[in-house]
């Protein structure tokens, strides 16, 4: 068994080390390109499949907007938080992107005698006639988002022939009882007008 010298030693190490800092920038480039294209596809499929889910749910009826002289009515609740979104009534996973109904946003709650006002800055307001609310509730999942237990106040309502479920998080979660008592009271009152 031979050794080397100590100098024979360093060109060796220099001569292994030099092999292994080549990169195949080539081959590298090719991988960034291809997963840079994948992504794109991925995001393009996503955007196709929402605006399939809008075309199928364009059926539904034009939301309301808020009626004159909605403000100088007396105010029973007041709310500001988070618009999380809108699904079929019952179907928690079912979301609405028809209207701008599947867009998050901040959202200004205000209900009265007539109904319920969503202000949602950045996205469609609408604004929900008394006789149209069914029904209020506290849950925890829609549309895949899932809160702590009593996270989402979530408001029935109708839009034409189908039933929504709408979800709001306030920014104070305790004032989510209060909603609910006030929803139900005022479409226990408002039954028999409803359509």
């Amino acid at each position: 068994m031979t050794t080397l010298s100590p100098t024979h030693q360093l060109y060796q190490l220099a001569a292994e080390q030099k092999s292994a800092d080549v990169t195949d920038w080539s081959a590298r480039i090719s991988w960034v390109i291809g997963l840079l294209v994948l992504i794109a596809f991925v995001y393009w499929l996503m955007r196709q499949g929402w605006k399939w889910r809008g075309s199928l749910q364009s059926g539904l009826s034009d939301l309301a907007t808020t009626p004159d002289g909605f403000a100088d009515g007396e105010k029973l609740l007041t709310l500001t938080g988070r618009y999380h979104a809108s699904t079929t009534a019952g179907q928690w996973l079912d979301r609405i992107v028809a209207h701008g109904l599947g867009t998050r946003s901040r959202v200004e709650l205000t209900l009265t005698e007539q109904g319920l006002d969503v202000v949602r800055p950045g996205a469609a307001d609408f604004f929900v006639p008394a006789a149209d609310l069914r029904e209020a509730r506290i849950d925890k999942a829609l549309a895949g988002k899932v809160l702590p237990e009593g996270g989402l106040l979530i408001i029935t309502w109708a839009l034409g022939d189908e039933l929504i479920d709408s979800g709001f998080r306030s920014d104070r979660s305790a004032e989510h009882p209060a909603w609910v008592e006030a929803v139900n009271h005022l479409t226990s009152t408002t039954e028999g007008t409803a359509r």
